[in-house]
């Protein structure tokens, strides 16, 4: 999406990235949207001689498929870009406008699927350097897992004098965080990937918390940067300042300067998705959840949704495709014990009823000319908003008379079943690169980050806990929020337990420590 806007059910994806062998890549509807009517088709082009960008989904995640399907890819007349052998999924670039055709027929039963990734040119162009993930990758990420093995003891020491900014930060008190670092502000062993635009590097309210080592930059082609893992500087911001302001809401440091993030001890890694353009296309978020994954982060903080489509449906060939790769590293960094938030998105939709709206903004690396007006159907998701294993946050706006009389923000998606919990998100005060200073910005972009924070101290206290358990006790602490006729706008339905607006209601910060 070009520039992040912006989630899902608490269950953990468990499904075997061993999936079976289908047709090339055809349609994978699934047999709860069969009945449904397809939804409007988007052709991608891919003439001869301009170069494209891939996925290629191979039938079992294992290195011997995946090195069967590279050599098809080859023999089809492209070039890898990275492989990831442990998802099963090989990003491709070629200049052959038949290569989904033939990479099918060359890899034959071990090609799953295969999609183009954009409906333009490859913008970055091929890497000069290519060949598998860094020769040194594996050497490096031994050291860099986190130092303790078993328990961690959780930091308690109580909150020090206030910065100068954070009597602003009702968003704070909103998810009681000012209360919850008297317990604790987070341990240094808890590690947060921002997946995002980069992170100012010395911004004096991130600098302390900033972990270069772990930091990468995905938006060359999907590749991780391979120019040294602590020398780079390509997983800083270069055209947007939105990661800078995601990355203070969650770990600005106590320091005296500025404001304090909702856990200002934890350590925050920039993992660089979007590109100069404002684009997060599959092959970058792919990537970055890799590598979340690979580095051993604790909590990842998702605020955009997958380029060039808000909603990659099932019965397309080219967004399954790009939407199975996504999903299965989603897939596979969850079970390497990351815990992930995703914002729920800023187009005021209702994700549970699909048919309720179209889709008239993608492709969005077109321009408006050349965008679908789409009617979706319920094999439509954002991604990875809705993806299994993703906390899915809603937006809510500050009110004077305390949280529980706030009301959803006028942008915020909703849906009953998808959002998972609610957190501040509009006019929130954080961290931007413009003269190292601060700034406010709205969106279920900035909501999000307060979610990854709450993880992040949780993680501090339960060190031990996994994925599951962090999204079970995050969304069983959530304050219940009701539906009320003050909130206005759109329906809101179900209960105060669990409905469309806010979820299971909103976080708190002072239970997960508790």
């Amino acid at each position: 999406m070009r520039h992040p806007s912006l989630t899902r059910r608490g269950a953990v994806a468990v499904a075997s990235l061993a999936l079976a062998s289908t047709a090339a890549f055809g349609s994978m509807a699934s047999a709860s949207t069969q009945a449904e009517p397809a939804s409007t088709p988007v052709t991608i082009n891919t003439p001869d001689g301009q170069l494209m960008s891939y996925v290629v989904n191979v039938d079992v995640a294992n290195p011997g498929h995946t090195v069967v399907v590279e050599n098809a890819v080859r023999r089809a007349g492209g070039v890898v870009v990275q492989s990831w052998p442990e998802i099963g999924v090989v990003v491709a670039h070629s200049t052959n406008g038949s290569f989904r055709q033939d990479v099918a027929r060359a890899g034959g039963s071990f090609v799953e699927s295969v999609g183009a990734t954009r409906t333009v040119g490859v913008s970055e162009g091929t890497p000069a350097a290519l060949g598998k993930n860094w020769n040194g990758a594996s050497d490096y990420r031994k050291g860099a897992k986190k130092a303790a093995n078993g328990d961690i003891e959780a930091e308690t020491t109580p909150a020090g004098p206030s910065d100068p900014r954070e009597g602003e930060q009702w968003d704070l008190r909103m998810i009681k965080a000012d209360r919850a670092h008297t317990v604790t502000d987070g341990s240094r062993n808890v590690l947060v990937g921002v997946l995002d635009s980069g992170i100012d590097a010395d911004h004096p309210d991130l600098v302390k918390n900033l972990d270069v080592a772990n930091s990468v930059n995905c938006t060359d082609a999907g590749r991780p940067s391979t120019t040294g893992w602590e020398s780079t500087t390509g997983w800083e911001p270069t055209t947007s300042d939105h990661g800078t302001h995601v990355a203070g809401t969650i770990a600005a440091a106590r320091n005296g300067v500025g404001i304090v993030g909702v856990a200002p001890n934890v350590r925050l890694a920039s993992v660089k998705v979007v590109n100069n353009d404002g684009f997060i296309y599959p092959e970058y978020a792919v990537c970055g959840f890799v590598e979340a994954g690979l580095k051993h982060m604790d909590v990842t903080n998702n605020s955009y949704y997958v380029d060039p489509f808000e909603f990659y449906c099932e019965d397309q060939p080219d967004q399954y495709a790009a939407k199975e790769a996504v999903r299965r590293a989603v897939t596979w960094s969850t079970r390497q014990g990351v815990v992930h938030a995703a914002a729920a998105g800023n187009s005021a939709h209702d994700l549970a009823d699909k048919s309720s709206f179209k889709d008239t903004t993608s492709p969005d690396d077109q321009p408006a000319s050349g965008q679908v007006s789409r009617t979706l159907n319920s094999g439509c998701e954002d991604i990875p908003t809705e993806l299994d294993g993703v906390v899915t946050v809603s937006s809510l706006q500050s009110n004077p008379l305390g949280s529980q009389t706030s009301r959803l923000s006028s942008f915020s998606n909703r849906g009953l079943g998808k959002i998972d919990v609610a957190a501040p998100g509009s006019t929130i005060l954080s961290t931007i690169v413009r003269d190292n200073g601060y700034g406010t910005k709205s969106g279920t972009s900035m909501a999000s980050p307060h979610v990854a924070g709450v993880l992040a101290l949780m993680k501090s206290v339960h060190p031990t806990w996994t994925p599951a358990q962090m999204i079970e006790k995050l969304r069983a602490q959530a304050d219940d929020k009701a539906c009320n006729a003050a909130t206005g706008g759109p329906v809101c339905v179900g209960p105060v337990e669990n409905n469309s607006y806010f979820g299971e209601g909103i976080v708190d910060a002072l239970d997960a420590v508790s």
